[in-house]
């Protein structure tokens, strides 16, 4: 039987009709934040585009093909391999490049090949292929060149905002509530992502992104927390990875209106639209009962368990005062991962303890490390995904398809072969599919696709069950600080990942080779970390020093007897 507010759960259920209506109703806003962190894939998205020549075209050569007009040689057109040959009406003769033109010296004849001089000319405006990408911010304000930076720039600003964001609301929302704080970032989401598609320029839109990241990042961070104080511990695993999930058909979203909608500010409104049905219903949500009884706020809090109750078909019998204990303070079980300790520790600790020994600085680095390429690798999946040839909507709904299962799995793996056993070869298993694309020859696209897509499978698994790993390798005297530490490594690894992006540049296989390389070797580090699968959670350090040891097993066989011993005296 569990003790504290745990207990509500034993008495009103673990996941019943209550919970579950909750539960989806939070989650399915956790959709928009996927829309939002990948929706720049195609607000940026850069066509094909040359210089405007100066008048108006009426002869066009790419190598051996002809044609009137500039349109007709897109399909053919390949950048790097030379320049677009233009006649204008007055006789002129240009070779337009993507960021200079030459305008030819007395040429004889109208031939692609020229020998004369010629004079290079600077570019003032440039012609963009529309076939694909009718407009992106990229075309409507000629984001290329020596503007190529500023488009760059964009994924990396949100990612700032989306690191800044949750340090603001996961703190404030310990504060004024779950509920106010899901509110109110849902409103912003709806209300800065329309504003989004009406920016005029390109730092108001920027301006705009970081905002909409900040405020998408608080209700992620804190909708993790709130279906967690809403679920009991028989299935909190399952309810808290399936948040990832919700994200992920965000992703999938994204692709489809992406496919649909060519048009920047429009798939940008329409992205915004698709979850604002969610602010019809998010007033009637309650706040969570840990945080009402843990403010002394115990009318409400039985209000809601009544509500629960009478909801899950249940006499409404259980009281407030049942949840806590004769000190007259909330107690949370020490299993609950979003935990507030009724007693606070003799001793203040701080980051340097979690380096207090070899062997829990050798934890900790590498579970910094699994935080960082767990979010690296994430998004240079998602981010990279239409980089890998073929068709760049089909690729990023794969990647966010891929997701789905990942977590099915990820679920079943580590309640029945461990944290360690699921995590270290998740990892591996990218690693080795990533660098796998090296062997991969360039006209076999499909073949790098699907191993692309294996690494953003295995990634997600490992990305997805870190949170609990983490929470159970540390002792309640510094988890909570374990836990944001890590955090603040994955927020890091998002703001690097569209950088690393970015190096497709130069190969377009070397993001996922740089994922491969560092996902295998962390996960041959994890394989040193203990595991925790069916071990409780420490309260001390020097327990959590013990994890993994013959002294950490006897104490869970005489934990386990102690149970015994008491539940056959009751």
């Amino acid at each position: 039987m569990s003790t504290g507010v745990e207990r509500l759960f034993d008495e009103l259920g673990h996941f019943k009709r209550f919970q579950a209506c909750l539960y989806i109703a939070a989650v399915f806003q956790a959709t928009s934040c996927g829309i939002h962190y990948l929706a720049s894939v195609f607000l940026v998205e850069t066509p094909n585009f040359l210089c405007d020549p100066p008048g108006n075209v009426t002869d066009v050569q790419y190598g051996n093909y002809s044609a009137s007009s500039l349109e007709d040689i897109w399909p053919l057109y390949k950048t790097g391999k030379g320049p677009v040959v233009v006649r204008t009406v007055n006789g002129e003769q240009w070779e337009l490049s993507p960021c200079c033109r030459a305008l030819r010296h007395d040429p004889v004849d109208f031939h692609y090949e020229f020998d004369g001089n010629r004079s290079v000319v600077a570019c003032t405006h440039y012609v963009f292929d529309h076939s694909q990408v009718k407009q992106s911010i990229v075309t409507d304000w000629d984001l290329v060149c020596d503007k190529e930076w500023l488009a760059k720039l964009s994924q990396p600003t949100f990612m700032l905002g989306v690191l800044i964001g949750a340090l603001v609301f996961g703190d404030v929302a310990d504060r004024v509530g779950r509920r106010p704080i899901l509110m109110t970032t849902s409103l912003c989401q709806f209300v800065f992502g329309i504003i989004v598609a009406f920016t005029g320029n390109y730092y108001f839109f920027v301006a705009m992104r970081f905002l909409l990241a900040m405020v998408s990042s608080g209700y992620l961070v804190v909708v993790f927390v709130y279906v967690t104080e809403f679920t009991g511990n028989k299935v909190r695993t399952w309810t808290s990875m399936h948040v990832h999930a919700a994200f992920a058909v965000g992703i999938m979203v994204v692709a489809l209106v992406g496919y649909m909608v060519r048009v920047w500010w429009l798939y940008q409104i329409i992205l915004t639209l698709s979850t604002c049905p969610f602010l019809l219903y998010c007033w009637k949500f309650p706040e969570t009962p840990f945080y009402l009884i843990a403010k002394g706020r115990h009318q409400e809090a039985q209000q809601l368990l009544d509500t629960i109750a009478q909801f899950n078909g249940l006499e409404p019998k259980l009281k407030v005062s049942d949840l806590i204990e004769n000190s007259g303070k909330p107690l949370m079980k020490d299993g609950q991962i979003y935990e507030r300790e009724s007693e606070q520790p003799e001793k203040k600790l701080s980051i340097l303890d979690m380096f207090g020994s070899w062997k829990m600085a050798g934890r900790s680095a590498t579970c910094w490390s699994i935080w960082f390429i767990g979010s690296l690798g994430y998004y240079v999946f998602s981010l990279g995904s239409v980089n890998l040839g073929g068709n760049q909507y089909v690729n990023l709904f794969l990647a966010g398809a891929v997701e789905l299962p990942s977590y099915v799995i990820g679920c079943f793996a580590m309640d029945r072969v461990g944290r360690r056993k699921t995590c270290a070869p998740a990892l591996l298993l990218s690693g080795v599919a990533c660098m796998l694309i090296i062997a991969v020859p360039q006209d076999i696209e499909f073949l790098a696709i699907i191993l692309s897509m294996t690494g953003k499978f295995a990634i997600a698994i490992a990305f997805g069950l870190v949170y609990l790993y983490t929470c159970e390798l540390y002792p309640t005297v510094i988890r909570s600080l374990a836990v944001g530490t890590g955090s603040m490594m994955c927020r890091v690894g998002s703001v690097v990942a569209p950088f690393c992006v970015y190096l497709a540049d130069v190969w377009v296989y070397l993001p996922q080779l740089i994922v491969g390389i560092l996902a295998f070797i962390i996960g041959v580090l994890t394989l040193f970390l203990p595991e925790t699968l069916g071990e409780p959670l420490t309260s001390t350090l020097e327990e959590a020093e013990a994890l993994g040891t013959k002294l950490s097993k006897k104490k869970t066989r005489e934990d386990g007897v102690k149970m015994k011993l008491t539940d056959s005296k009751a």
